[in-house]
């Protein structure tokens, strides 16, 4: 992972600031880049093909700022409060698709009173619900309705796919489901939500989900002559290469193979969503830590920094290393002998008094490392601070700094 030397010098800069307060962690936000992904996919996607920002990536108001100001077409929200604070930060409630599973009554009741753009249906309970709330408030309310299909992608980061799961009706259960909800007055079928796996780097793979998808509406007009889909979210998908394995995924060859599906299934008049979150927010953010000390432990070096999975879960959570920098505070050792990083593996955790609070899953190997250091994370910007269990044992929260 490189840093620019304005980053560089940023990290230090906070390092010394914060650590006065008693803050030695804390996440640097620079949204250039999320703007800068946002205007690309604008410009290289199909005509009819609308970003969403997934603000579980990272709901900070900088984020969601950055998302309105380069042009995505709205909000992806899962929660009231996440609803609450898109509006806070400009969002209109047409700008907003509600998805996810479990939605209370009050969250129903909040999003037709405000008139949110479409609520995506996880189950028949959920419509006939909603159905009664919007039948309440004399309205009548979007939907789409989200479909487990029964295809498996397979080298995705995460699958919600070919299974039993929480998410969406089965495939096999579409055609007896829908007619139900259709018949339900106080709610308006617009589409299909098909969410199949997250974290792809093959572009093939995604635009396979894509034409079993429109597969899937073919199969659901031609059985329901009077229907149509006129709406499809694929959700996300877009994979990041935490690894830095060099085979990033590619939009360019995404929109190109998107716009051959359209035009051979004829589905030119349709909009189509894409729910962005990781994709769009990962690599405008860091997280930055102080290293407060360094053991040898059975031949094998131990690094323990101040912050860990307690502020940035995501790693221990998922298995996986982020890039990594270790930015040196030349700060002297308080003793002859002191234990050091010098051209070897090492193990990396926080202060937290149990062995899954990693910040690395996996041993990395580091040039040089010492006590007052600071390790910075990259590709932090996406499931951070809000993914954390940030008060187990009451350290501070680390404060999130916007660089721009």
């Amino acid at each position: 992972m490189f840093l620019s030397p304005s980053l560089l010098d940023a990290v230090r800069r906070h390092a010394r600031d914060c650590a006065p307060k008693g803050l030695y962690s804390f996440y640097l936000y620079d949204t250039t880049p999320m703007r800068e992904k946002i205007r690309c996919l604008k410009t290289l996607m199909p005509r009819g093909v609308e970003i969403y920002y997934a603000m579980k990536a990272n709901p900070h108001a900088a984020f969601l700022k950055a998302a309105r100001e380069a042009g995505a077409k709205g909000i992806e929200i899962a929660s009231l409060g996440e609803g609450k604070k898109a509006v806070a930060a400009g969002w209109k409630a047409d700008d907003i698709l509600f998805t996810g599973p479990g939605k209370s009554p009050e969250e129903h009741a909040w999003s037709v009173e405000q008139g949110i753009h479409a609520l995506h249906l996880d189950s028949l309970y959920e419509a006939h619900r909603l159905n009664a709330v919007a039948a309440k408030a004399s309205r009548k309310q979007d939907v789409l309705l989200r479909v487990n299909p029964n295809f498996h992608m397979h080298g995705a980061q995460a699958c919600f796919s070919g299974e039993a799961s929480k998410l969406g009706v089965d495939e096999a259960r579409l055609h007896k489901i829908l007619p139900e909800i259709l018949a339900l007055p106080h709610l308006r079928f617009r589409g299909l939500h098909v969410y199949a796996a997250s974290g792809v780097l093959k572009v093939e793979d995604l635009l396979e989900n894509c034409k079993l998808v429109f597969k899937m509406a073919k199969e659901v007009e031609a059985k329901f002559p009077h229907v149509r889909c006129d709406v499809i979210d694929f959700g996300g998908g877009f994979g990041i290469d935490y690894l830095e394995t060099g085979m990033d995924f590619s939009p360019e060859a995404y929109a190109k193979g998107l716009q051959k599906l359209i035009d051979a299934f004829g589905f030119a008049d349709r909009a189509f969503v894409l729910e962005l979150g990781r994709y769009l927010a990962a690599d405008s953010g860091w997280y930055c830590t102080k290293i407060v000390d360094i053991k040898d432990s059975s031949g094998k070096k131990q690094i323990i920094c101040q912050g860990g999975a307690h502020h940035f879960r995501r790693p221990t959570a998922l298995n996986i290393n982020h890039p990594l920098v270790i930015v040196p505070m030349g700060v002297p050792p308080l003793f002859a002998g002191q234990e050091w990083v010098n051209d070897e593996m090492a193990f990396i955790g926080g202060s937290l008094c149990n062995t899954a609070d990693k910040l690395t899953a996996k041993p990395v190997h580091l040039q040089e490392a010492r006590i007052g250091d600071i390790v910075v994370l990259g590709l932090a910007g996406a499931y951070g601070l809000t993914m954390s269990h940030i008060d187990f044992l009451g350290h501070p929260h680390p404060p999130e700094i916007v660089l721009s």
